[in-house]
């Protein structure tokens, strides 16, 4: 199993999913992010950024994510990114409809794009539809799964722009679940967790 290390910087909802019973087992440490240095992040495979996390911050500690890329491991970025930490991936901001499911012959607008991608092992395209907050459109050669309809995309692995793996979603599920709502986000993070720790990325 891959170990998973989570940036935290304090915040409820943070800490309410990632000490979850169900998501502690394959989360081996949160670490804090407002002393963060790249010796903490040595003996993890995986590092993931949470949705809702102080930009200014992240900013700010950059140079550790990069220097974990640059040893062939795995980020991932979750949420809105409208800073421009990680080059090439054009992030843009889509007005957020909290209500689509409430219009006649609702849509979301999702599609997937390579429904034979492994993490379609571990959750279905309903389980990431509740809202997104914006878009992508890498400059660079991705594996785009999941995207809106005549848009951008809104979850994609990145090979490609730096030594490791990148993955970005616009998608915030650990923010929804720590807030104790949005059924679907929890649907997410009990198929995106075990794709991370066990899955073939």
């Amino acid at each position: 199993m891959r170990r998973i290390a989570v940036l935290y910087a304090g915040s409820s909802h943070q800490h309410r999913t990632f000490t979850d019973p169900k998501y502690k087992p394959y989360i081996e440490e949160m670490v804090y992010l407002p002393k963060l240095t790249e010796n903490d992040l040595e003996r993890f495979d995986i590092l993931i950024v949470p949705s809702q996390i102080h930009q200014g911050m992240i900013t700010r500690h950059m140079h550790a994510i990069q220097s974990f890329l640059q040893q062939g491991k795995i980020a991932v970025a979750l949420g809105a990114q409208p800073n421009p930490w990680f080059s090439g991936h054009r992030w843009e901001f889509r007005p957020t409809n909290f209500w689509w499911w409430r219009e006649p012959e609702a849509k979301s607008g999702l599609v997937l794009t390579k429904p034979e991608h492994d993490l379609f092992n571990y959750i279905q395209l309903e389980d990431a539809t509740w809202h997104y907050h914006g878009v992508f459109f890498p400059e660079h050669e991705v594996e785009s799964l999941i995207k809106i309809e005549n848009d951008g995309s809104i979850l994609y692995v990145d090979k490609k722009s730096t030594s490791g793996t990148l993955i970005l979603t616009t998608l915030d599920p650990e923010y929804h679940y720590g807030s104790y709502f949005m059924p679907a986000t929890e649907r997410f993070l009990n198929g995106f967790l075990p794709w991370l720790a066990n899955g073939k990325i």
